[in-house]
């Protein structure tokens, strides 16, 4: 028979260390496997922020998690900002601003609020006064300065109406020096209800290629800028149809914005008619024949604008100011539905029905 030997402490104690170590090992192992998921890039990161009155959905294709998690926090402290200090009627920066400009006070802007101003005064001089962010009292005046729709009632008076046009106010009448602002027209309040969501777009993209993110969208309620691929493709987004689904879609091509302006979700309505939100700063009134516009830009900030100015100009006149505007992707809806159309938007846009469409040159085509 056949008597093992006994095992000594020492050999109890050196099993056990090796029994430790493997654990270790093997936790260790594990960790490292840990960590280099967090490192190695995923297909997809997607974040849904409210800002703006709307839903920004920020999609990065190719970013770790860390880089992810930590571009949407980062972006979402940016927005936050954004919304308070630009917001035309809730208090911060911007309301301080319009009071000052009220009480013939200067006022100390942040550099994005004077690049803001900077370029609202380029495409108002370019639109002939179609688009300016400096009518805040005319849009005051016919209530838009809220975030609940529709309103009821009548429009305002016309004589309120021609007692701020008088003074046509105009971002042009802003005089910059470094960060401090001054105007000598107290009629002159800043809104940038047209141009914010743009800006806000193009700052978060230069803000995700900084970190080293080259493949992002930033949608903020279908106003958005995209750069890179969606993988082994082309970003993919819809244009919107007036007042519900959509006309569309239409592939970004490496870095584009794309932004829509329309006439049919803020109004105010009363017994006998409707009137939309974006007005004509020359009349002082809301514009009727363009229910939407779609402008294709490198930059999210000029699309925005743009949209807005020809939504303005109307069907006689968009072509003209696209063209001003160095714009060859346009597409503006009637109300009636027809599509007119760039030739340059025609070979862009897959329309997804039967949609009537008119093609229009504008002077850049030419």
């Amino acid at each position: 028979m056949r008597v093992d030997s006994p095992v000594s402490t020492l050999d109890l104690n050196a099993n056990a260390a090796r029994r430790g170590l493997a654990g270790r090992m093997v936790i260790a192992s594990l960790l490292c496997l840990v960590l280099l998921a967090a490192c190695q890039p995923e297909e997809e990161h997607s974040a849904e922020l409210f800002v703006f009155g709307t839903i920004v959905e920020v999609k990065l294709w190719g970013a770790t998690r860390e880089q992810a998690n930590q571009a949407f926090a980062e972006i979402q402290q940016m927005f936050q900002g954004m919304h308070r200090d630009w917001h035309a009627w809730e208090p911060g920066r911007l309301v301080d601003i319009n009071q000052a400009f009220t009480n013939g006070q200067p006022a100390k802007a942040d550099p994005d609020i004077v690049e803001m101003i900077r370029k609202s005064q380029s495409i108002e001089q370019r639109t002939e006064g179609r688009f300016n962010p400096a009518i805040g009292a005319l849009v005051r005046l016919w209530g838009f300065h809220t975030s609940e729709y529709p309103i009821v009632g009548p429009p305002p008076k016309q004589a309120e109406i021609d007692a701020i046009l008088l003074h046509n106010p105009s971002s042009r009448d802003i005089h910059i020096e470094g960060l401090q602002l001054s105007t000598d027209n107290p009629l002159v309040q800043l809104d940038f209800g047209g141009i914010a969501k743009g800006y806000a777009v193009d700052l978060a993209i230069r803000h995700l290629q900084k970190m080293g993110i080259s493949n992002a969208i930033v949608n903020a309620g279908g106003d958005l800028r995209a750069v890179g691929r969606h993988g082994d493709r082309p970003w993919r987004v819809a244009v919107r149809k007036p007042g519900a689904g959509i006309l569309g879609a239409v592939e970004i091509r490496d870095d584009e914005s794309l932004f829509t302006s329309g006439n049919y979700e803020r109004f105010r309505q009363d017994e006998q008619e409707r009137y939309p939100h974006i007005l004509d700063p020359r009349s002082g009134w809301p514009v009727e024949d363009v229910a939407s516009v779609t402008v294709i830009a490198a930059e999210g900030i000029l699309a925005d604008a743009a949209a807005t100015a020809l939504v303005v100009a109307g069907l006689d006149n968009w072509p003209a100011v696209a063209g001003t505007l160095g714009l060859t992707q346009v597409l503006v809806v009637d109300e009636s539905g027809t599509v007119y159309l760039t030739p340059e938007m025609e070979q862009r846009v897959e329309f997804s029905g039967d949609i009537e469409q008119v093609v229009v040159e504008t002077p850049t085509d030419l």
